[in-house]
């Protein structure tokens, strides 16, 4: 019975992989790469020759079926196009089909991107969520940050460039204008790190850049002591309302910072908003 390598190979850098990771991608009798022609740039930089087929998102079932047929003879090596296997690839499902059939599964440690981000961050480490690439459609990216806006875990989460404005201007709505950490091109020769204010993010990144994906460290919820009364929270209510925000943005907001239920909030104005239009008496 061969054993299932998860080999985590360089997020840029081509020098950050670890010895075993090399010895173990020489001798697997088979490598899974995301993307082969990814993982053939690497294997040529350090001059291995090995076999290789593509398993990816789209893969057919028959493909899984050869890994687990190949497992059965000798050692298999998984590969992303960068960083650690199984996170954020198909890498999970293969995982599973192997331990099921009875194989060990063993990870070969190295470059993790999101890890890779947070310790540079300058942000809590110590409790963190990672929750991976927000949700493409806008109304379901508000509803998971509306849902995780009281956590005091930091987050973490990926982003594609095209997306990075819409995605900061949610994250300061529902959030608040919390510190950020923006990471982009992580060991490469543009390497870059912005560390501030959400607000100020979004200014650094109107324009641009259209290239290198987007790791995002966000404070969680800072810790509240004693939630808002009710006269505290119909005052802030009100003067949020008085300043033209939209109620979900007053509810997202407010939810973090109070200590009561986003919904309960949202429910609030829609009563003030009642009577407002109806007017006294």
């Amino acid at each position: 019975m061969g054993t299932l390598y998860l080999v985590s190979t360089p997020i840029g850098n081509l020098e950050d992989i670890s010895a075993r990771g090399l010895r173990i991608l020489r001798q697997a009798r088979l490598i899974a790469a995301e993307d082969k022609r990814q993982t053939q740039k690497l294997l040529n930089h350090y001059e291995i020759q090995a076999r290789l087929v593509s398993y990816h998102a789209h893969s057919p079932a028959r493909v899984r079926e050869l890994l687990l047929s190949e497992l059965a003879s000798g050692d298999v090596a998984l590969v992303s196009d960068a960083g650690t296997p199984v996170l954020n690839d198909p890498g999970y499902e293969l995982v599973c089909a192997a331990l099921e059939a009875g194989h060990t599964v063993s990870p070969i440690p190295g470059p993790s991107a999101p890890i890779a981000a947070l310790v540079a961050s300058g942000l809590p480490p110590d409790a963190f969520l990672y929750l991976g690439y927000l949700p493409r459609k806008a109304g379901d990216r508000r509803r998971l940050l509306g849902e995780i806006a009281p956590l005091s875990y930091t987050l973490i989460f990926l982003e594609a460039p095209h997306r990075i404005q819409e995605a900061l201007a949610d994250l300061e709505e529902a959030l608040g204008d919390r510190q950020v950490a923006v990471a982009r091109e992580i060991t490469k020769v543009h390497e870059e790190f912005f560390r501030g204010r959400l607000s100020q993010a979004r200014a650094r990144f109107a324009s641009g850049p259209t290239r290198g994906e987007f790791k995002l460290v966000v404070a969680g919820s800072p810790a509240k002591a004693v939630a808002w009364n009710a006269d505290q929270v119909q005052a802030a209510l009100r003067e949020k309302i008085e300043q033209g925000l939209p109620p979900t943005q007053v509810a997202s907001q407010l939810a973090a910072q109070s200590g009561w239920p986003r919904r309960t909030l949202y429910q609030l104005i829609k009563e003030i908003e009642a009577d407002s239009e109806h007017g006294p008496g």
